[in-house]
């Protein structure tokens, strides 16, 4: 609980991706846990994860995911509002994360335990088992 407290000053903002499509998606709160491992089988998540699922340490990650990394780092830093991820449901019935990985893993990695993102408003109930 410590830990997210620290983070208690990331602020989101709707994704620019939903621009215009706002009503086809709904904001929830998701386990970010139960959300790596689901998404750790998707064929995107070895960037980020080791083959165990866990999250890389920065100095791990490719250079252009560290990029990323270290941007949502420095928008934490000065409280920029950052664009909430977009998840979706796989081929193979996993999360995938459509949009702003960087924000959902690097906040995880910080300790971030909860997270406010949008999902289809179609797929909504699918999304309940990770709440």
């Amino acid at each position: 609980m410590q830990q997210d407290q620290k983070n208690a000053t990331a602020h989101f903002i709707d994704n620019p991706s939903i621009k215009g499509r706002e009503d086809a998606y709904t904001t929830i709160t998701v386990d970010l846990d139960k959300i790596i491992e689901s998404w750790k089988i998707s064929l995107f998540s070895f960037e980020w994860l080791t083959p165990e699922g866990k999250i890389r340490k920065p100095d791990q990650l490719p250079e252009k995911e560290q990029e990323k990394y270290d941007v949502v780092c420095q928008a934490l830093e000065i409280s920029e509002p950052l664009p909430r991820p977009i998840l979706g449901i796989g081929v193979m019935e996993n999360v995938e994360i459509g949009s702003r990985r960087d924000v959902l893993l690097t906040l995880k990695s910080k300790g971030q335990s909860h997270m406010d993102v949008h999902v289809p408003k179609t797929l909504a109930e699918e999304f309940e088992r990770y709440l």
